[in-house]
C-alpha cells in the first residue's frame, strides 16, 4: 500500500540525506511532498545543489501524511526558528505516525516535546541535546523506537532506509 511522506526541509540540508531516502521511497511505490518554510522555495543544500519545495509549512497537515522524514544538515537547527515546523512534526508523534530522522534531523525533535523516554541515535554534536530533552541515546548505526527511526550519519543510510521503508509496509 502506497504511503504519503512529508520530508521537512530548508537550507543547508545534507542533500544525500533527503536524496537517497526519496529515491528508497519512491523505488518503493510512495509518493513524497518536500515541506519546507514556503511553497515554491528553492532550497540550498550545504553542497550548493538546489532542491525544490513542493508545499509551504502553511500548506499542510498531519492528516496529509502516513510518515515524516527530517534529513540532517544544518536544516534541522534553521528549522527550528519557525515553530510551525515542530508543532507540525509534533503531530506525526500525538497520532503516533512514523517519523525517520538521520544525523542532526533528531536535534529539530528536540523542539516538539516528545523525545522523553525515547531510544534514538544522532550525529555525535547533538546527543547531549537529545540527552537533556530525555532521550537515551545509542551508538548505532539505525535505532528504532516504536515509530521512530533515527540514524547517525550519511554512512548508515542503507540502515536507516532499510527500517524505515519496513514501518511505510505495515
Amino acid at each position: 500500500m502506497s504511503k504519503h511522506i512529508a520530508v521537512l526541509v530548508t537550507d543547508m540540508v545534507e542533500e544525500i540525506e533527503l536524496t537517497d531516502p526519496i529515491k528508497a521511497y519512491k523505488e518503493a511505490g510512495h509518493t513524497v511532498d518536500i515541506v519546507s518554510n514556503e511553497k515554491d522555495k528553492t532550497i540550498t543544500g550545504k553542497n550548493g545543489d538546489e532542491i525544490q519545495a513542493d508545499k509551504g509549512i502553511d500548506d499542510v497537515n498531519v492528516e496529509q501524511y502516513d510518515a515524516l522524514l527530517v534529513p540532517g544538515g544544518f536544516s534541522p537547527d534553521l528549522l527550528r526558528v519557525n515553530p510551525k515546523n515542530s508543532e507540525f512534526a509534533k503531530s506525526f508523534f500525538q497520532q503516533n505516525k512514523p517519523v525517520f530522522a538521520i544525523c542532526h534531523g533528531p536535534q529539530f525533535l528536540v523542539d516538539t516535546d516528545e523525545l522523553k523516554g525515547k531510544e534514538l541515535t544522532s550525529y555525535v554534536s547533538v546527543r547531549k541535546d537529545l540527552e537533556n530533552a530525555g532521550a537515551t541515546v545509542k551508538e548505532a548505526e539505525v535505532v528504532v523506537d516504536g515509530n521512530l527511526v533515527t540514524s547517525r550519519t550519511p554512512d548508515d543510510l542503507p540502515a536507516f532506509n532499510r527500517e524505515a521503508l519496513k514501518l511505510l509496509a505495515k
